[in-house]
């Protein structure tokens, strides 16, 4: 079924149009990215496509039976709102039902009254007619994996990366067939990055999407569309498929491009003859000549490879004695006062040696930010010391910069950090031509600050940073907004730096680049260590859940057999004991009783169970068969029901203790 479908939409931009005649269209299932440099008009594309800014010409026809979401690079909300409220606040049929019926469970533990018993049965008896059980049970998954638990809190309190999950979930759990997602990695961390990329791999909805997270674009497009010169070009697969088919592109467009100046030196000899000659000549060979000197040259894509020769370090670099910082437990995101503190950082010593490049690794709220602010000077520890080399110069590039003076041109505001950068190989690049090198080409060295995009701003700062010649690097998060390009180069430089660096970042391939040691940081303030890179740490950190669920999984076997046994012995006794006087029997802690919403979830899984539990086995069957069409699309089914039973199983265990 066909979703979206788009046919000559054009935007006029600041200058000029920044897309003209775009034509695509996804189908139901389809995994797209929308790919392009910083300023062509990715974001204006889908605001565009969601109906947030008016198109200047062409049609946008989206299925009405599908729906869209969209997820917006930079989130509107209410700070007096309730996560529960921003996030419920769509009206889809399905929504409304699940929100009457959990109204409607809380009404009824509040009090057994005529109207709330009432009321629950009606609300039951709406999510049995349009089965929502399952829909619930998702909804709830979605909300717990992004750890938000707490919905009664207001999303004024929330940090960054906690509205960025908000939004992320507000979009998730509407009841829609497309996706619209303007870079849904930024702001959060990686494991959560890692879990929305499995989700949206293994989903039935379609998506488009705008990032610039190559891991993320591998694992989940089937589509990329590329945005340059105006135009949306699609090719077919996912990221690796579209640089190898880029690739053999530019080849064929050089090879293209040496004939044409071949034989335009030919045709340039003839023109510059004298107007005899020319006269006698087909006026037609002279327009195409004409044509092909006035024709859209063709620019291969630059490879940056240069080092700069950085300030000498000295012996000492920089030492982290005993660090320890302190935040409220209630939210140092928005400084709210609490007697009740917790450790974010706790008796951390560190010595940085020449040339480290270290990532800092943890969730949303671990302290990432804090430790690199408490380094560069820029917040006081509680406790210990920080001691900076006297060689050492630093430069903290941080996850919003400002700008003072946005009426400065480009080229004015990178000459206040510095004239020329010296290179490695002994020589210098000027500021305009370091400028280049940043994709700073042109016209816009003589623009205005205020005019560039967010990502040029962005990438504007760190020129400027990196013209002052640091030795020691701190970069909180530099991926932010930048695109695919400008990561290109970013890694090239970062490789070549001779000094420290220390990094955060969610993009994990950028890590895997830049990054061979790893600070992590733990939710009780400590910060270990890992020798490898990002992936690495990953999979190592997977291996040990996985060990410790199967550790906890034998001693709740362990656990509920002498649970058994110990009941069985206690019926011998006291079957031994009915014949002579009665004896006493101890009282049994109190344990919570199901409620009302449990006990029908509990009911449903049952069901489910049974439900499954009859399928599996015929996918088993039809998966034996020699149509491979049929055992392809068995095989998917049986892998999603599979995950679901396992997922029932689970729940019903932690009900059944309950009942």
């Amino acid at each position: 079924m066909n979703l979206l479908s788009i046919k000559d939409l054009a935007k006029i931009g600041r200058e000029k149009p920044l897309f003209t005649g775009v034509t695509f269209g996804l189908n139901e299932g389809d995994k797209a990215a929308l790919i392009g440099r910083n300023g062509t008009g990715k974001s204006t594309l889908l605001n565009t496509i969601a109906g947030r800014l008016p198109a200047d010409d062409g049609t946008i026809t989206i299925n009405k039976e599908a729906g869209v979401s969209f997820l917006p690079q930079t989130i509107e909300f209410n700070a007096d709102d309730s996560i529960a409220s921003h996030i419920f606040r769509s009206h889809s049929p399905k929504l409304d039902t699940i929100r009457r019926y959990e109204a409607a469970c809380s009404a009824l533990e509040q009090g057994m009254t005529a109207s709330a018993q009432a009321e629950f049965e009606q609300a039951s008896s709406q999510m049995d007619m349009q089965d929502l059980w399952n829909y619930e049970s998702q909804v709830k998954s979605i909300l717990g994996v992004l750890g938000l638990g707490d919905l009664s809190r207001r999303m004024g309190e929330l940090s960054g990366g906690m509205i960025k999950k908000v939004a992320l979930a507000q979009v998730l759990v509407e009841d829609t067939k497309l996706l619209l997602l303007d870079e849904p990695t930024n702001h959060l961390d990686v494991t959560t990055i890692a879990w929305l990329q499995d989700y949206l791999a293994k989903t039935d909805r379609s998506v488009l999407m705008v990032t610039h997270d190559r891991y993320f674009l591998d694992a989940v497009c089937n589509n990329i569309y590329e945005l340059a010169r105006n135009r949306v070009k699609l090719y077919t697969g996912n990221y690796s498929t579209y640089l190898e088919k880029k690739a053999t592109e530019a080849e064929i467009e050089a090879n293209t491009e040496r004939r044409i100046e071949s034989v335009l030196r030919v045709e340039r000899d003839w023109l510059m003859r004298g107007p005899c000659a020319r006269g006698t000549k087909p006026k037609a060979r002279k327009q195409h000549d004409e044509a092909l000197i006035n024709r859209e040259k063709f620019q291969s894509e630059k490879g940056f490879t240069f080092e700069v020769a950085g300030r000498r370090l000295g012996g000492k670099v920089l030492e982290l004695h005993g660090v320890s910082k302190l935040f409220p437990k209630g939210n140092h995101a928005t400084g709210a006062k609490s007697e009740d503190s917790r450790p974010v950082i706790q008796d951390f010593s560190y010595k940085f040696n020449k040339g480290e490049k270290i990532g800092v690794f943890g969730d949303n709220g671990t302290g990432k930010s804090t430790l690199l602010n408490i380094i560069a000077g820029r917040l006081a520890p509680d406790s210990g010391s920080v001691v900076v080399g006297q060689n050492t110069s630093i430069a903290y590039y941080e996850q919003n910069p400002t700008f003072p003076d946005t009426s400065l041109t480009v080229l004015e505001y990178v000459k206040e950090a510095a004239e020329v950068m010296q290179m490695n190989d002994g020589t210098t690049l000027s500021a305009a031509l370091f400028l280049e090198q940043f994709g700073f080409e042109g016209k816009i060295q003589h623009s205005p600050v205020s005019t560039l995009s967010g990502g040029e701003r962005k990438r504007l700062y760190l020129v400027r940073m990196l013209l002052s010649n640091p030795n020691f690097l701190i970069l909180d998060e530099p991926t932010n907004d930048f695109d695919i390009f400008t990561m290109n180069i970013l890694e090239s430089f970062l490789m070549g730096f001779k000094g420290c660096l220390l990094i955060v970042s969610h993009d994990r391939y950028f890590m895997d680049k830049v990054a061979d040691t790893l600070f992590i940081m733990e939710d009780s303030g400590a910060v270990s260590g890992y020798v490898g890179k990002c992936s690495e740490y990953l999979q190592y950190r997977k291996m040990l859940e996985a060990e410790k669920e199967e550790s906890d999984r034998a001693t709740r076997a362990k656990q509920g057999a002498g649970k058994a046994a110990t009941g069985a012995a206690n019926t011998s006794s006291a079957t031994s004991q009915s014949s002579s006087s009665p004896v006493p029997s101890a009282s049994p802690d109190k344990k919570r009783k199901m409620s009302f919403k449990e006990q029908k979830e509990f009911e449903q899984l049952e069901a489910r169970i049974a439900e499954l539990e009859d399928e599996l086995p015929k996918l088993e069957a039809a998966m034996q068969g020699t149509d491979y069409g049929r055992v392809a699309q068995a095989s998917e089914k049986y892998g999603k029901l599979q995950a679901e039973l396992e997922s029932c199983y689970a729940r019903w265990d932690e009900l059944s203790e309950l009942a």
